[in-house]
């Protein structure tokens, strides 16, 4: 009996061996052929599972499952949102990215799509890539997309830094980076902690006026920008200008209000977009009499990083951290 046992057992394994060698010879063909794939695990297979001898009974068969894989996680991700982008490579989800939309200009191997469009998504020209992952900055299109079968995570502005870590983590289950979306938040939160106990917030409270282009639209404390412009103790000239909320955070100034308000510090974002630079700014009507000005405390902030809630978040507070220490004390 226990010679009949060792035969079968020799048959199955002869099977199992070859097998495993054809399977393993298509994956090495994968890898060798493309550097932006995700590391590649062993599948399982549909095998029967393979029948070991139990020496302690010569007529006792011991069936061994096959374990668990883990998933590899979805291999062919959009993302028409600029934030999500910088969240996924930051992650190390870069390798499953295909395409991303027209303003994900940041990192610099993001695949940009130049008809790809975050404000006005197009179905058609997103299935063509086929995805298994769409991330979305809002759930516009979801349900169409998820008509075709497609995975769909809508990642919308967050409020607060809470909502950021969460955005992350979530990505990091999506795209089967957990690990590499921990890592994330964990350094983020060790560099911004380490921001806050560094910083010298001045007694009296500084005020601040950020501009987001030349007719002055800006934004309130009630924004998630405006909250990370709290977080060093700054004060914003815009709150009151958009008290009742009918702004959802975005008022735009007249400049007689800057100039009665003289704020501290001018920060603006609208040097790519509008041309204006510090020179401009401090050469407006009756803008030289501003502390700002006469202080030279008008600074230029980068766009993408100061609209963001993504990794460079740090960056944008260790720029607001350098720009207070500016500021003359009285």
């Amino acid at each position: 009996m226990k010679q009949i046992i060792r035969l079968v057992v020799l048959a199955i394994a002869s099977i199992l061996l070859f097998s495993s060698c054809s399977d393993q010879e298509t994956v090495t063909g994968d890898e060798s052929t493309s550097d932006t794939q995700a590391p590649i695990t062993e599948e399982t297979t549909d095998t029967q599972a393979p029948i070991i001898e139990d020496d302690t009974d010569d007529d006792k068969l011991v069936t061994v499952e096959p374990t668990e894989k883990e998933p590899l996680g979805p291999q062919s991700i959009v993302s028409l949102s600029p934030t999500a982008t910088e969240m996924l490579f930051a992650i190390g989800a870069g390798p499953q990215v295909v395409a991303v939309d027209n303003y994900s200009y940041y990192p610099e191997e993001a695949p940009v799509v130049e008809d790809l469009s975050g404000y006005s998504p197009n179905v058609e020209a997103i299935a063509e890539f086929e995805p298994d992952l769409v991330v979305l900055p809002d759930a516009g299109i979801k349900e169409e997309l998820e008509s075709l079968g497609v995975e769909v995570l809508v990642l919308p502005a967050v409020s607060n830094l809470d909502g950021v870590y969460e955005q992350i983590a979530d990505l990091g289950v999506a795209t089967a980076n957990i690990d590499g979306a921990a890592v994330l938040v964990a350094s983020m939160r060790s560099e911004i902690a380490s921001i806050m106990e560094n910083i010298v917030i001045p007694e009296r409270p500084l005020t601040f006026f950020h501009e987001l282009d030349d007719t002055l639209y800006s934004v309130t404390s009630g924004t998630f920008i405006g909250q990370i412009y709290e977080m060093v103790g700054l004060s914003n000239i815009a709150d009151p200008a958009d008290a009742d909320g009918s702004a959802y955070g975005y008022p735009q100034l007249t400049q007689e209000f800057v100039l009665e308000s003289d704020p501290d510090l001018i920060f603006f974002v609208d040097g790519n977009c509008c041309g204006q630079t510090v020179e401009i700014i401090s050469e407006r009507p009756g803008w030289d009499v501003l502390k700002a000005v006469r202080n030279g405390t008008v600074i230029e902030m980068d766009a993408d990083i100061a609209s963001r809630w993504g990794p460079r978040l740090v960056q944008f507070l260790h720029s607001l951290s350098d720009a207070v220490a500016l500021v003359p004390a009285e």
